[in-house]
């Protein structure tokens, strides 16, 4: 019987950056290996980061990702840690005659003694939604088991996981002591109440702990949040590694078998207590999810910082504070646009939320700058309201190339929806914070931030009257957003069923709603996709997010059964 000291590497990958990605893991191991472990396992696709997208097509990238591994293992071995067993996820090229060329497999490499010693490759590079093709699974052939010392082993990657059949069948009928599971699986509200299940369900079938290790951090418009974890063969979770956070994390797992059937790896000489990290409520995961992917698309994109126009209301607030808990307020340059419509209250609320927030606050009136289109052009009713948006977007965009700020646009989920946007106008940014974010959801994270701020003894950032008062464009007197769409509690509801759910115009109705009203939602839900194709990305929070997830003919015709 062995003891061996796994490492959970959880780390965050650049996509493209083999180098960059290379010594992050080496780092790891140097770090794990000296507190006397001798098994490291990072992500799916440490090596190349996640997702490559088309970068799967280039056959120069796969073969950069293939020589990247064995530099790796190279280098491990020569700085002393070849006597290790290190997991890498990498790309791999497909040698399938099948797929009329080369082709990338999504693969796990075990490197030692400075040597690519095993391997595991999916059939396909998944990619639907996030990723967007099957693996067919070849009985027999998909699988691979390990003595790591006397700790017998089996690998899968990520998907794998997921159906009972094919990979996870066949190491059920082995007699194993751990599986290790490599994922880049992305976060989504409420993915632990799917994620944890899953994994002691699998960890009773194996009879056997289940080792599984995710990604953290931003990757364009997908936030993948960590929490790797070990759970034992009863489902009791042994070791849980903060969410949201790049992390190492040791525990030592026992086996059964001979180390000199395998691996010959050193057991620890101490003993060791494994981190359990506290679980997150769902709104304290939002909020941290929306935060580490504005980090990672500034820091990874070289932005220098980020401007944001200040309205006064809701949106642009919460999306002010996210921007400095990501990157610090200094970097945070906040921009009122008053025009002659614009309420001393809301002007108030935009100055005293950059004071708290402690960003950069500037006032740059707009009225001179639309004055010469309303009168050359004649302007009159929503083309002389969205003149001043327009206004403001030019005003954003400019500043943007004086300084370098990665501009962020402030609509919400609700809003991207059903097109309440002037498109070149409040549309304008290259990051949406807020659009996989419901309406009804930027208010409850606008609170819980508040609260948080109380319960460490800060000023909440948020005014309570951007937080209470009627929401508004404030492009004519009076204006709320109201006139326009139905309360955003209804909104919310509807979008929920049609948007999320993909239910029919006629179901979303059998559930309550109004007939006229959700016939009228659902038409400018499908007339509006042409806003939303030109529109910023920003992070995913659900699992049916614009963009990625769901996407409608531009032009078309058919709206009752929106699914």
């Amino acid at each position: 019987m062995s003891w061996i000291r796994f490492a959970l590497a959880q780390l965050n990958p650049i996509v493209g950056d083999i180098a960059g990605n290379s010594r992050a893991i080496l780092d790891a191991t140097s770090n794990a290996y000296s507190r006397g472990a001798r098994v490291i396992v990072t992500p799916e696709m440490s090596i190349t980061g996640y997702p490559v997208d088309d970068l799967a097509s280039s056959i120069d990238f796969i073969r950069q990702s293939e020589s990247g591994v064995a530099s790796l293992a190279a280098r491990l071995a020569s700085d002393g840690f070849g006597d290790a067993v290190v997991v890498v996820g990498y790309l791999s090229e497909a040698s399938d005659t099948e797929f009329g060329g080369a082709r990338a497999h999504n693969s796990l490499a075990l490197l030692h003694e400075g040597r690519i010693v095993a391997t595991y490759a999916k059939r396909h590079l998944p990619n639907y939604s996030v990723f967007d093709e099957e693996r067919v699974f070849v009985p027999g052939a998909g699988t691979l088991v390990q003595n790591l010392g006397g700790v017998v082993t089996g690998f899968l990657i990520c998907e794998d996981l997921w159906r009972s059949d094919g990979p996870v069948a066949e190491l059920a009928a082995r007699n194993v002591d751990a599986v290790v599971v490599i994922n880049a699986s992305p976060f989504e509200l409420a993915k632990d109440e799917m994620r944890f299940p899953l994994l002691a369900t699998r960890a009773a079938e194996f009879g056997a702990s289940v080792v599984y290790v995710n990604a953290v951090g931003g990757q364009d418009d997908l936030v993948f949040d960590g929490d790797s974890a070990v759970l034992d063969s009863s489902g009791s979770t042994l070791l849980r590694a903060t969410r949201f956070e790049s992390a190492l994390e040791l525990i030592d797992i026992r086996g059964n078998g001979e180390s000199a059937d395998g691996f010959t790896l050193a057991e620890p000489e101490d003993t060791i207590t494994p981190f359990i990290g506290a679980d997150l409520p769902d709104i304290e995961a939002v909020w941290n999810a929306l935060v580490l992917g504005v980090r990672d698309y500034v820091t990874k994109n070289g932005f220098p910082s980020i401007a944001l126009g200040l309205s006064g209301g809701i949106d642009s607030a919460v999306c002010a504070v996210i921007a400095a808990d990501a990157i610090g307020a200094n970097r945070v340059y906040g921009v009122s646009m008053p025009s002659k419509y614009s309420s001393d209250g809301s002007k108030d609320d935009a100055r005293d939320l950059a004071t708290i927030v402690g960003c950069h606050y500037d006032v740059q009136p707009i009225a001179g700058l639309v004055a010469p289109f309303e009168t050359q052009l004649e302007l009159t009713g929503i083309a002389a309201e969205n003149i001043q948006a327009r206004a403001r977007g030019m005003i954003l965009m400019a500043l943007s190339n004086q300084h370098g700020h990665l501009v962020l646009t402030t609509g919400n989920k609700s809003e991207v929806a059903v097109g309440y946007s002037t498109m070149y106008g409040d549309t304008v940014g290259g990051f949406a914070p807020l659009k996989d974010v419901f309406k009804t959801l930027v208010w409850d994270l606008a609170r819980w931030r508040n609260v948080r701020a109380s319960a460490r003894g800060e000023t909440p950032p948020i005014p309570l009257n951007s937080i209470t008062k009627a929401p508004s464009a404030e492009l004519r007197p009076d204006q709320t957003d109201q006139d326009s769409l139905p309360p955003y509690d209804v909104l919310d509801a509807i979008l929920e069923l049609l948007v999320a759910q993909r239910q029919s115009v006629n179901a979303v109705v059998s559930a309550g709603f109004d007939r006229e009203t959700v016939e009228r939602i659902a038409n400018l839900v499908a007339g509006s996709e042409w806003k939303r194709r030109q529109a910023a990305i920003g992070p995913r929070i659900s699992q049916m997010a614009f963009g990625r997830e769901r996407r409608l003919p531009i032009t078309v015709r058919h709206t009752s059964g929106l699914v």
